[in-house]
């Protein structure tokens, strides 16, 4: 009798088991407009609000093709915000890396390796946290490492004050930074490599890049005014 109650319970237990992945959909995600919309994966859930608030990240290369095929160890990270309906969904950016064995190819024996870590507001009040690393050639002093920490912190803050949080990302991203710093410190050490190896937006960044104002077209010469009609003198009048 046992066995004939088991045997009876066997198709309840298969027809209660469900395919999860069956109920859930797939849904794009989509770079923001810092990054011209790009196609960053696919993502599944079974509710779209399940999506929001997931992190994924891509390489540089990934993003912008053949023309940075030499900056694969920079990984940008991005978080969903946003659907958009169709199923698209709208990330933004909040941060980058630059892989580990990138950083430890910069840090060979007998350098010194200056890290650090500050929080620099852009022009348009967006709060960054920077973490860059600094590697010179020798060892070097501890005064002179602590110049050059006071040194990049000023200029990274200097920098961030000019400009707007997208301007400021891109140069980041696209190492223009780094040459900034790298100018900046000369005058104390000419350093063998510095770079922003990690950095955190905490706050949401305008989508695109403002373009330069339009120039003004001047205006052509004014048109001549027409001649005033003659007035009739007093006491003139058409003859009798």
């Amino acid at each position: 009798m046992a066995e004939k109650e088991s045997a009876a319970k066997k198709p309840t237990l298969a027809r209660s088991v469900k395919d999860k992945w069956r109920s859930k959909h797939w849904f794009k995600i989509r770079a923001p407009g810092l990054f011209q919309h790009v196609d960053l994966g696919e993502t599944a859930a079974s509710e779209p609000e399940q999506i929001i608030g997931r992190t994924l990240e891509a390489t540089l290369p990934e993003l912008a093709g053949a023309q940075d095929t030499g900056k694969a160890h920079v990984k940008l990270r991005f978080r969903v915000e946003r659907l958009t309906g169709d199923g698209f969904a709208e990330a933004r950016f909040i941060g980058h890396d630059l892989t580990s064995d990138y950083v430890r190819r910069l840090a060979r024996r007998k350098r010194s390796k200056i890290d650090l870590s500050l929080t620099v507001t852009t022009k348009d009040g967006v709060e960054i946290v920077l973490k860059p690393v600094a590697v010179g050639e020798q060892r070097l002093q501890t005064r002179l490492r602590a110049e050059l920490r006071h040194r990049i912190v000023e200029v990274l803050t200097e920098e961030a004050k000019l400009r707007t949080s997208a301007e400021f990302v891109q140069q980041m991203i696209q190492g223009e930074l780094s040459k900034l710093l790298a100018h900046g410190v000369k005058s104390l050490y000419p350093l063998k490599k510095i770079e922003i190896r990690r950095s955190l937006v905490l706050g949401i960044i305008s989508d695109e890049i403002p373009t330069a104002p339009a120039e003004s077209v001047p205006e052509g010469p004014a048109a001549p005014e027409a001649p005033a009609e003659p007035v009739a003198a007093a006491g003139e009048g058409s003859a009798a």
